[in-house]
């Protein structure tokens, strides 16, 4: 079969979604709904909130995601990708 085409959003787009109950962010030009996530956020979720319909692709590496476990999350919460 052939490999489903990723959805893609605008930065416009993204940024609708920035409540506590409706949060996607933007990361290496993936669009990730975090809506289920962000409270359960190993560090801290009021750091994740305030990326909430952002592009926050800085943040995270600086923050040291760049291990399995975090990679593996990422992948299961993207959504798409910006156009």
């Amino acid at each position: 079969p052939a490999p489903l085409q990723e959805q893609e959003y605008t930065l416009q787009e993204v940024a609708r979604h920035n409540k506590e109950d409706d949060m996607w962010i933007v990361i290496d030009h993936k669009v990730v709904d975090v809506t289920n996530f962000w409270k359960d956020h190993p560090v801290s979720s009021r750091y994740v909130l305030q990326f909430a319909g952002k592009d926050a692709t800085r943040a995270y590496y600086a923050n040291g995601h760049n291990g399995d476990y975090a990679k593996e999350l990422l992948r299961s919460f993207t959504i798409g990708t910006i156009a």
